[in-house]
């Protein structure tokens, strides 16, 4: 990426945390010991024993030379590496009653999208991180995120990855297909999907339907959602998914779905393109965390070090193909790969990522915000 265009990591990461700090507060419901301040902070160390990974789906390069094994090789630990990570409603609800009694079930690192991350350190579920542990990682951030709204000090959280969310389209069904407002259409019932998370689906919809999401109110959120309950009831909607929809792509099951920028290498359907949307835009960063409760606190600091190489890094970016975090990657991958160098899902531009929004909050109180979640998980549920 090159010099100019690096103010985008920053805009993406500050739309992303605008309204999240109140809606993420836990109240009484705080990790068995207690609230964000008074969490440990992830301790360094030797370097040895096994480490446990949570991942999302096609997040880092795989097989004998990829990240995984590169690390075991070089470090001498043992990654349990597990791509269980689906939906961020979804993985919390499951690692929820475990990190209430600072149990990570195992885990030492997980990925999770910016606002949840929030969210997760806000109710003290997440430990706190020592720069001076992660020397490589703070040498070689993008200086646009260094800092983030939702964690200025970077206090618990590493980017991972980032990107956008638009609509991948089987160019050989639909090729016409290139706008939210498209997947609405009555020719297309049963053959879209939707994502199941809010912060994704909602702000495209409500673009779609002329609204910037920055200035949505509650009721235009339960409007949009509405559109999308209705959409659902008549068959319109095919589903709502997590990275499963690449499933269905590869499959010939639909003809279009809502989906992230970098999951063309999980679609076995050289005639599914990503485009975005010409009606809307939508934008974020994943966020790598230290559980409370995390067995190897050592290891997890060490592979997010070792992540953070600029070879590395180069590595992972042109399997993920999503936007890196490392500075250094770009020049690396235009001798290596050019046709990724040149990918602007990968290396947007500020002036094409400007319209987009954040992965926003609801507007409104801690209760308008849960009212409009309660909203959205009935439509995905049915």
């Amino acid at each position: 990426m090159s010099r100019q265009r690096l103010r985008w990591p920053l805009t993406a990461a500050a739309a992303l945390a605008l309204a999240i700090g109140v809606a993420a507060c836990g109240g009484g419901d705080n990790v068995g010991g207690g609230a964000s301040e008074n969490a440990p902070t992830a301790q360094g160390g030797p370097v040895k024993g096994d480490l446990t990974i949570s991942n999302w789906i096609g997040y880092v390069d795989p097989g004998p030379n990829g990240t995984i094994p590169s690390f075991e090789k070089a470090s001498g630990v043992n990654v349990d590496y597990n791509e269980d990570v689906n939906d961020n409603v979804v993985f919390f609800n499951r690692l929820k009653p475990l990190l209430d009694q600072g149990n990570s079930g195992g885990r030492s690192l997980f990925v999770v999208t910016d606002w949840m991350a929030k969210r997760m350190y806000d109710l003290g579920y997440l430990q706190q991180l020592n720069h001076d542990d992660l020397k490589t990682v703070f040498d070689n951030i993008l200086p646009q995120l260094e800092q983030s709204s939702t964690d200025p000090d970077r206090k618990f959280s590493v980017p991972w990855q980032g990107g956008q969310t638009g609509i991948f389209v089987d160019t050989s069904k639909a090729p016409e297909i290139r706008s939210v407002s498209d997947l609405f259409d009555p020719k297309y019932k049963g053959q879209v999907t939707m994502l199941t998370e809010m912060r994704d689906t909602v702000p495209l919809v409500l673009q779609s339907m002329g609204i910037n999401p920055d200035d949505a109110t509650k009721d235009d959120w339960l409007a949009a959602i509405d559109k999308l309950r209705q959409a659902r009831d008549s068959g319109q909607i095919r589903k709502f998914t997590g990275n499963e929809y690449t499933e269905d792509l590869t499959q010939g099951n639909i003809v279009a779905a809502l989906g992230w920028s970098g999951d063309g290498s999980l679609i076995a359907n050289k005639n599914a393109e990503w485009r975005r949307p010409t009606d809307g835009c939508d934008l974020f960063f994943d966020q790598a965390v230290i559980p409370v409760g995390a067995p190897n606190t050592a290891a997890a600091l060490a592979f997010l070090n070792f992540a953070y190489t600029p070879e590395n890094a180069a590595k992972i970016t042109d399997y993920v193909q999503y936007v890196t975090p490392v500075n250094g990657v770009r020049p690396i991958l235009e001798k290596t790969d050019p046709k990724v160098a040149s990918d602007p899902k990968i290396f947007p531009t500020e002036q094409e990522i400007a319209p987009c929004s954040g992965d926003p909050d609801p507007p409104g109180s801690p209760q308008d915000v849960a009212d409009v979640e309660a909203a959205f998980q009935e439509v995905v549920a049915g």
